[in-house]
């Protein structure tokens, strides 16, 4: 639910991720690095994952130590799910579900590591973390409700914090 490219998912390490802080460092393809907020189920899902070694998605089998491709997995999830749906049409997807919340373009293009676009966006916005954190944190909410997911977890009480 962070609209980013399969392998900077694909690259995050336990070190990258600030459960306290609830940020991620994600390797940029653009930039070094962008530092995105991390949102409630993500961070669930990720607390409940093995840590094997450095890298959250880690795979005892891989040379490199961590899940090379995920598209055997993908395909067969939205099988069963019966969607038609690839990688990048996840990331895709978290673009123009942001249109239904009415997210501003520009920070949907942060969330994703997009460059700024336009001369406002180049020279004047600076949006700290938690500004992304409240427009992350609906997306997820909006996201989750309409996928029929009831996760009550840190939900509730950051988006009491972000009203």
């Amino acid at each position: 639910m962070a609209g980013a490219r399969r392998e900077e998912i694909a690259c995050l390490r336990w070190q990258d991720i600030d459960f306290q802080w609830n940020s991620l460092t994600i390797n940029d393809k653009v930039d070094d690095f962008r530092i995105i907020s991390l949102t409630p189920y993500v961070a669930y899902l990720l607390a409940s994952l093995p840590r094997r070694n450095k890298q959250v998605f880690s795979s005892p089998t891989a040379v490199s130590g961590r899940l090379a491709d995920p598209s055997i997995a993908h395909r067969k999830a939205c099988a069963i799910a019966g969607l038609e749906l690839t990688l990048h049409g996840l990331r895709r997807s978290f673009a123009n579900l942001c249109e239904w919340i009415e997210m501003p373009s520009g920070i949907t293009a942060q969330i994703q590591g997009h460059k700024p676009q336009g001369v406002r966006e180049q020279n004047y916005i600076r949006r700290p973390l938690d500004l992304l954190r409240v427009w992350h944190v609906k997306i997820e909410s909006w996201i989750l409700e309409r996928a029929g997911i009831e996760f009550e977890g840190k939900i509730k009480s950051s988006l009491h914090a972000v009203k």
